[in-house]
């Protein structure tokens, strides 16, 4: 019956406190999703251009069909947070194995891509390779690998939030639609301004080292984490806004 689905999975509509926890978890839902949106674009940027459109709506789409999957399946997803074995006195469940790997690989990831523009000489041949040679299946394949990590985080995040499966999905999708619309303006400035390409690089050291963190039990607020990256976008604009002064001003003579 339509109307006792309503009841159950929309209950959360007659009360304060649920408006509250999905503006809430939408919020957050959002914000997660920065990782995972910073990774994609700097991906698909390497591109062909007629490629990366097309590659950041498949690899969105796929996180968004991710994450759905996963909400299906919320016991098995609560019970990837009970440990499996114990190392250096710390118990590792599944969870906590996947966002290692997952910050092993952005820090690798970055860190080689960081490598490529500080000595581009050095590595003409490979970045040559890189542009052409990084076909849309690889590209998705790696952002597929990043979207289970995040998706992941995000959905344990929800489930911790809210006992209410509708509020799950809807934040999940408002997230989703919000990367989608932001996915294209955020990569073309990204492509357009050099300097902040090395800005987001060390943005994804700094995630995947809290992921790492966070999988060895050492718990990085995640608001620090986002007024560091909001403070230094800050220092970069204004350092932008210096250098397109100087540009227009002619010089003293």
């Amino acid at each position: 019956m339509p109307a006792d689905f309503f009841a159950t999975h929309f209950a959360f509509m007659s009360s304060a406190e649920g408006w509250a926890a999905l503006v809430t978890l939408v919020a957050m839902e959002v914000v997660l999703g920065i990782d995972n949106l910073i990774f994609i674009s700097i991906l698909t940027n390497k591109l062909p251009p007629e490629h990366r459109a097309r590659a950041r709506r498949l690899g969105i789409g796929a996180a968004l069909i991710m994450r759905l999957l996963l909400l299906t399946t919320i016991s098995w997803i609560v019970a990837m947070t009970a440990p499996v074995f114990t190392a250096f006195g710390h118990g590792f469940s599944w969870r906590d194995l996947i966002l290692i790997a997952g910050g092993l690989f952005l820090i690798w990831k970055a860190t080689r891509e960081i490598h490529h523009t500080v000595d581009p000489q050095d590595h003409r041949e490979d970045m040559v390779g890189d542009t052409i040679n990084v076909s849309l299946g690889g590209a998705i394949f790696q952002i597929l690998l990043l979207d289970l990590v995040f998706s992941v985080d995000s959905i344990i995040t929800a489930v911790g939030m809210t006992d209410y499966l509708a509020i799950m999905y809807i934040a999940v999708l408002v997230a989703i639609t919000v990367m989608l619309v932001a996915a294209t303006p955020l990569a073309n400035f990204i492509e357009r301004n050099p300097t902040i390409v090395m800005l987001a690089l060390g943005f994804l050291l700094m995630i995947g080292t809290t992921l790492i963190a966070d999988g060895f039990g050492f718990h990085v607020p995640k608001g620090y984490i986002y007024s560091a990256m909001a403070f230094s976008a800050l220092v970069e604009g204004l350092n932008m806004l210096a250098r397109r002064s100087r540009g227009g001003t002619p010089p003293d003579h």
